[in-house]
Order: structure tokens, then C-alpha cells, then sequence
């Protein structure tokens, strides 16, 4: 499924999900590019973070199947399926109100295929009051 999104960009529907599967969402987005944070939660899990508005973001199920962890300012909220512990998305301190995915839960993506852009959150994490300054600020 192919729509227009903001510019001349297009956006594709893509289906997730964590390992046991009982976490399944599905995004809306225009996916050419991730993140890599080196903080210490995102640089011990792995996460390759891509930033969806609300209204881009569906969970299709497993909600009940979701626990959530918080540190530090306790601004964003970690989730992960409580049966295998696959972090598949969550709400970032960045930007609450949207979902960072973890494109490694997207069914089909060619991690090779995208940009990849480095994000010094070791930094960011040491000083609680200081601004984003990373590739999904608006």
C-alpha cells in the first residue's frame, strides 16, 4: 500500500512484530533512513530507531502483552513483550507523543538498503535538560 506523504515522498505500510509474535503492529512511513544511538539502553539492545507520528502507528495487537521500563527522566517509556523481550517500539524522550520503532521488528527491511545516521546520545543522556538535537527533530 502506497499513499503520499508530506513533499513528494511516499509513504509504504509495514507490518512488525516482536519475537513471539504476540506484539504485531503495523507504520506508515517514508523508511530510507534510521538512527543508531550510542546511550546505554539503545547501545545494549541494539535498536536501529525510527520515528513515527501517531497517527503513522497502529498496534495490532498485544497491548495487554506489553511492559513498560523507565530511567533517567523517566520521559520516555521503553516497551517490550514480556514473554520473549523484544523492545519493538516505544515512546521516545525526544518526542512523547510519537513511537521510535525498532526497525530490526520490521518484517522485509533490507537494513542495508538504509541510510543510517549516528546519534551521540551517551552525550544527550548525561544532561537531562538538554535539547534533541538528533536527525528526528521536527
Amino acid at each position: 500500500m502506497t499513499e503520499p506523504d508530506s513533499g513528494s515522498r511516499l509513504s509504504q505500510t509495514y507490518a512488525g512484530a516482536c519475537h513471539c509474535g504476540r506484539v504485531r503492529f503495523e507504520v506508515t512511513t517514508d523508511l530510507v533512513r534510521a538512527s543508531e544511538c550510542n546511550c546505554s539502553i539503545c547501545r545494549k539492545k541494539g535498536y536501529l530507531h525510527h520515528m513515527v507520528a501517531p497517527e503513522g502507528f497502529r498496534l495490532l495487537s498485544g497491548a495487554d502483552d506489553l511492559e513498560t521500563y523507565r530511567f533517567g527522566t523517566r520521559t520516555a517509556r521503553h516497551q517490550f513483550c514480556r514473554h520473549c523481550g523484544v523492545a519493538c517500539f516505544y515512546r521516545p524522550r525526544a518526542d512523547p507523543r510519537k513511537f521510535m520503532v525498532n526497525v530490526r521488528c520490521v518484517d522485509g527491511v533490507d537494513l542495508d538498503r538504509l541510510r543510517i545516521e549516528k546519534f551521540d546520545g551517551r552525550s544527550w543522556e548525561l544532561r537531562p535538560d538538554a535539547p534533541y538535537t538528533g536527525i528526528w527533530k521536527d
